[in-house]
């Protein structure tokens, strides 16, 4: 199906749409005029993580299309957790923790839109707060029934496998709807869109506003990305892929995409660059060696939108140093240590890995040993005993931990 509407072709041509509700309406009404839509981001972190990349893009584009996009900052909700895709209830912030989280999240959403044109950050604590619980239930809690938030899969799930699921949880799905009612007043916002996993979350928005302010409103979701195993894509346990510098370096975040599978290079060049869809159609052919080049151009450009074009250069520059010209990059984690301390086996393996924060603790450093994830100078580190005293001679060595962490050690 080809849109009259600009926003609506190239969120489409780029695979960002799943579900959405009277689209063809939307089409019409945002081919002639400009919109307001909104997303809603929760703030249980200081950060986020890639896992909200697919969104902040599609603000982009509805930027980009000189529309309104509003980054809502959940100030209000996170104090009552979404159930979404959740097998347990989450752990309960404070309002100083959330604030805290707020002010970092910020600064990421200025990457991605406008705040000097008409693009907004708006934090829903700001009405959510004010509310009075039984004004709130009296107007607006017999217009969402407890029978259709049961049909969501996201409510479902969680109680087909008997996981707890609690009213204050219940109750996430009315303030989210109440949120897009009041952007719907106040700024004329017509479009709510979110992961597959908001789907209930945004019809419930979009029915509260047509039963109590008489408009129609819209909803589109994108499709869930993620990881080889099935689990959310930067949800990871043992490592987020955080979108702040002071949480990952530009250089593992460059590395985190140059080290994709190979079956995704093409779809995210579509989701997470801004590169033509001409060009995109070029590099999606690209197999087998080949393929590699692709990686980097996805690499380069996701970090450029992410962390800025400086970041993005030096960390190919870095990249590229490492592991096309076997340079030691004076720009790498590093760490200096007496030449005697190795000798005398004072300092070992795991103490460099540690303070260099290649690991998240002692006991992984072994087991990575052990399953050969660690080496030095490009060659596997197989010493039992985890002695460096054999390289007590060098001025310096490279400790490769994995695929993607890279230190230096210095020898005095």
């Amino acid at each position: 199906m080809k849109f009259k509407s600009e926003f609506l072709n190239e969120i489409k041509e780029r695979g960002f749409i799943y579900q959405h509700t009277e689209i063809e309406n939307l089409d019409n009404i945002i081919s002639k005029n400009k919109i307001s839509g909104y997303i809603g981001f929760d703030i249980t972190s200081d950060s986020l993580h890639v896992g909200s990349l697919i969104q902040l893009m599609l603000l982009h584009w509805l930027d980009f299309y000189d529309h309104q996009s509003i980054a809502l900052v959940g100030g209000g909700t996170t104090l009552i957790g979404d159930p979404s895709g959740k097998d347990k209830t989450r752990k309960i912030l404070t309002k100083k923790q959330i604030d805290k989280n707020k002010n970092n999240i910020e600064k990421t959403f200025s990457r991605f839109i406008n705040l000097n044109n008409n693009s907004l950050i708006i934090n829903n604590y700001d009405w959510l707060s004010n509310l009075n619980y039984i004004d709130f239930l009296r107007e607006f809690g017999s217009k969402i029934t407890l029978n259709k938030m049961l049909t969501f899969d996201s409510v479902r799930s969680r109680l087909d496998r008997e996981q707890p699921l609690t009213i204050l949880e219940f109750n996430y799905m009315l303030l989210q709807a109440y949120d897009f009612l009041h952007l719907n007043k106040n700024y004329d916002c017509i479009l709510q869109m979110g992961g597959s996993d908001q789907w209930g979350n945004i019809l419930s928005g979009v029915d509260l506003i047509k039963k109590i302010n008489n408009k129609n409103a819209y909803g589109i979701t994108s499709p869930l990305i993620t990881n080889n195993d099935g689990s959310k894509m930067g949800k990871t346990a043992d490592g987020a892929i955080w979108l702040n510098k002071d949480k990952i370096s530009s250089l593992d975040f460059f590395q985190f995409w140059r080290n994709v599978n190979d079956n995704d290079v093409s779809k995210f060049l579509y989701l997470f660059t801004k590169l033509p869809l001409k060009e995109i159609v070029k590099l999606s052919t690209l197999k087998n060696e080949e393929i590699n080049e692709a990686k980097k151009i996805l690499a380069y450009e996701v970090t450029k939108i992410v962390r800025g074009k400086e970041d993005a250069d030096e960390a190919l520059q870095i990249a590229n140093n490492i592991f096309n010209s076997n340079i030691i990059d004076e720009r790498l984690p590093n760490i200096s240590e007496k030449k005697l301390n190795l000798q005398d086996e004072f300092f070992t393996i795991v103490d460099a890995i540690e303070k260099l924060n290649l690991a998240k603790s002692r006991s992984e450093i072994k087991r990575l040993i052990k399953s050969d994830g660690v080496r030095i100078n490009d060659e596997l580190y197989k010493n039992s005993n985890l002695s460096l005293k054999e390289y007590s001679d060098l001025k310096e060595i490279k400790i490769s931990v994995g695929k993607k962490k890279i230190g230096i050690l210095k020898i005095l």
